[in-house]
């Protein structure tokens, strides 16, 4: 799973480049559960890891570019990916 993870949270780099490394990679990790949680609530059938970096693979593809101006008020990721600093990886 770390490399999926490594591997999406890089494709998000090459997308924007208005994100640190951290911030990508707490994206990933949370359009990965925003996912996986959201198809469970529905009662689907959990089709696996394949699945899910599909969906996240798109959506990474569709929206990338502006998740930097995105905000969040969970405070699970909120001290995250309201960050203003840029770490590398």
């Amino acid at each position: 799973m770390e490399d999926t993870f490594k591997r999406l949270a890089d494709l998000l780099l090459e997308k924007n480049d208005s994100l640190s490394y951290g911030q990508a990679r707490t994206w990933v990790e949370l359009l990965w559960e925003d996912f996986e949680s959201t198809y469970a609530k529905a009662g689907r059938t959990y089709r696996g890891p394949e699945v899910t970096e599909q969906i996240v693979r798109r959506w990474i593809e569709q929206y990338g570019s502006k998740l930097h101006e995105m905000k969040t008020e969970n405070p699970k990721y909120k001290h995250l990916i309201n960050r203003n600093d840029h770490l590398t990886h």
